[in-house]
Parts: C-alpha cells; sequence; structure tokens
C-alpha cells in the first residue's frame, strides 16, 4: 500500500482521499489554502492538515493534485517533488503540466460528479489514467485498480474528447432536465411526475445504440406536434431555439442511422 498526500481539499480530493484510505492506503497529510478546509477532511482520514506548500512531507510515494486547472500551472512553480508519484485529477489540461514537478507523473481522472457528502461505490466509479511512461502508467493502474474495477489508459487528447462528452452527458443533460422541471413546475405541476421517465432514460443508456434507440415527435418525424409545441414555446426565445436545435439534431441523425 502506498502514503498518498492531497494537494486539495474539495470534492474529487475529499471522495478520493475516503477510496484511497478505506483501501488500505495512508493518507499522509491534506493541504488546502483554508486551514479549516484541510482539517475538515484530515480529520476523515487520519491525515495532518497543513495550509502551507513549504510544510510537506517531501516522502510520500504519491501526491495527488486535486485542484481548479488554473492551479497546476501554479503549482507547478511551486513544487518540486522529484522521485515521487505526482497525479492531477483534472480532465481537460495535459499532464506534461506537472513535468517541472516530477520525473513520475501522470493522470487520474474520473468522469464523474462528485458530491462531497454524497455516498459512492468507488468500486464501481470509472478512472482514466495517463502516464509520462510506461512505467509510470502502470504503477498508476496498479494505484487506481486498488479503489476501482474500472480503469481505461486514456491519452491527454482523447481526454479531452471524453471530457466535452462527460460535459454533455451530465451538465447539459442536468440543464435540460432542469428546464423541463421550471417548465412544469410553472404551470402548477410536480415534476415527479417525470421522475420515472427519467430514470427509464438513464437506464436505457446501457443498451446500445442511442440513435435507434430515439423517440419523439422528432424522430416520428410528426410536424403537427412540433409545430404545436414551438407555439407554446413562442414567448421563450431560448427555449424555442432550444428545442429546434435539438429538433434538428434528431431528424438529422435518426434519419442518417436508419
Amino acid at each position: 500500500m502506498s502514503t498518498i498526500t492531497f494537494i486539495g481539499s474539495g470534492n474529487v480530493a475529499t471522495h478520493l482521499a475516503k477510496a484511497f484510505h478505506a483501501a488500505g492506503h495512508q493518507i499522509v497529510q491534506i493541504w488546502s489554502r483554508e486551514y479549516d478546509h484541510a482539517e475538515a477532511l484530515a480529520n476523515q482520514v487520519f491525515a495532518e492538515p497543513i495550509d502551507k506548500l513549504g510544510l510537506l512531507y517531501p516522502t510520500a510515494d504519491v501526491y495527488i493534485l486535486a485542484v481548479a486547472d488554473d492551479a497546476l500551472f501554479d503549482l507547478a512553480l511551486d513544487l518540486q517533488l522529484r522521485d515521487a508519484l505526482v497525479l492531477h485529477t483534472a480532465g481537460g489540461v495535459s499532464l506534461n503540466v506537472l513535468k517541472p514537478i516530477s520525473r513520475k507523473y501522470g493522470v487520474l481522472w474520473s468522469p464523474q460528479t462528485f458530491i462531497r457528502d454524497v455516498a459512492m461505490n468507488y468500486g464501481e466509479v470509472p478512472f482514466c489514467i495517463e502516464g509520462c511512461n510506461e512505467a509510470t502508467e502502470k504503477a498508476i493502474m496498479e494505484l487506481a485498480k486498488s479503489v476501482s474495477k474500472n480503469v481505461y489508459p486514456i491519452d491527454s487528447q482523447q481526454r479531452q474528447w471524453l471530457h466535452l462528452a462527460a460535459v454533455m452527458v451530465n451538465n447539459f443533460g442536468n440543464c435540460i432536465n432542469a428546464l423541463a422541471q421550471d417548465l412544469v413546475t410553472e404551470h402548477g405541476m410536480d415534476f415527479a411526475i417525470l421522475h420515472p421517465l427519467v430514470t427509464l432514460t438513464a437506464e436505457k443508456i446501457k443498451q446500445g445504440n442511442l440513435w435507434q434507440q430515439q423517440t419523439g415527435p422528432a424522430r416520428r418525424r410528426d410536424q403537427k406536434t412540433i409545430d404545436n409545441q414551438r407555439r407554446l414555446l413562442a414567448d421563450n426565445e431560448q427555449m424555442l431555439a432550444l428545442y429546434d436545435l435539438m429538433t434538428k439534431q434528431i431528424e438529422d441523425n435518426t434519419a442518417a442511422k436508419q
């Protein structure tokens, strides 16, 4: 098992620290600019909280930088950990940002939403890894597999595309559901009526080609229903534009894939 130090104490750091602690790794230190934030997480994984990079022990096996993307570039100027394995957790940042810090560096990223107080089954969480060389990537693979059975070697370019897809699936998908919730609520109905549909739609994702599973008026080329729904949105320019865009995407892609 490894000794691990976390740079960061936010949602990602919180879940990863808990996951590695539960897997038997020793969490040595938690760093945050806000000492009370570091302390709150450190207390959960029996680590030492610190708020100054100068207090980092240089002897941990692994340093995981779970911070905002922009902060990675600043940390690359401040840290020198030449013989340790240094990882960042960002979806859209190259592993090479860590090159000034250590000879062994890479990425441990998950296309997953981490919410601080929501429990997760870490064994099912997917992790995408990348190492600066074959030996480093092997070490990252072993580390990740100590927590999850779903580990995928993915290079920086692939990770950027997967990150974009994750934004579409999660952030955009949630936005669509939130807009639908607003629509239903504004007209005096309970969004819970649609909960089973949302759940079924999520379950269908596992069944194969999504365009083949597409239903609805755009798939059926039901112009009468489309025109009526466009009239309902006539006073909401943004929603109408979104409706038209999604309708065209469905029409074009289901026609192309028939």
